[in-house]
């Protein structure tokens, strides 16, 4: 909402840097002591919708299409992320949202390290959309 305002009242840039505010406050939160928070993907995306709602619709929508393919969460947060700064170019945002989709894009992708290694390993954990079924599932010790 502050991204959204701040886009609205005053300008893009605006905009953007209430976006990386909440994107950093996500990623070193002051109330765990700055320690380790999240990986800002939501965050970005809530950001996007408030200051570039197409850019973060369509980063919704290959996210949403990245995960039903692949069923790797790690895997569709980097590709949507970096999918952002080539839909702002391509729809002619301002300069602001199209150099705050690239840093977005690039921490991220910084954020991910691990799950790009466990996915080069073969070994990130992937989504499962069926329960296990009775059969699949040991018995109980009687």
């Amino acid at each position: 909402m502050p991204a959204l305002l701040a886009t609205v009242y005053i300008s893009h840039l605006a905009g953007v840097l209430a976006g990386a505010a909440a994107m950093l406050g996500h990623w070193r939160p002051l109330f765990l002591r700055w320690q380790r928070g999240g990986k800002m993907v939501a965050t970005c995306g809530g950001a996007f919708l408030g200051v570039a709602p197409i850019v973060g619709g369509i980063g919704a929508a290959v996210w949403a299409v990245c995960f039903l393919l692949f069923r790797y969460a790690s895997l569709a947060s980097m590709v949507a992320a970096c999918s952002a700064p080539l839909v702002a170019l391509l729809i002619g945002e301002p300069w602001p949202v199209v150099a705050f989709a690239a840093f977005a894009a690039v921490a991220v992708v910084v954020l991910h390290r691990a799950n790009i290694a466990r996915l080069r390993a073969g070994t990130e954990n992937r989504f499962r959309f069926r329960r296990s079924t009775a059969r699949n599932r040991p018995e109980p010790a009687k």
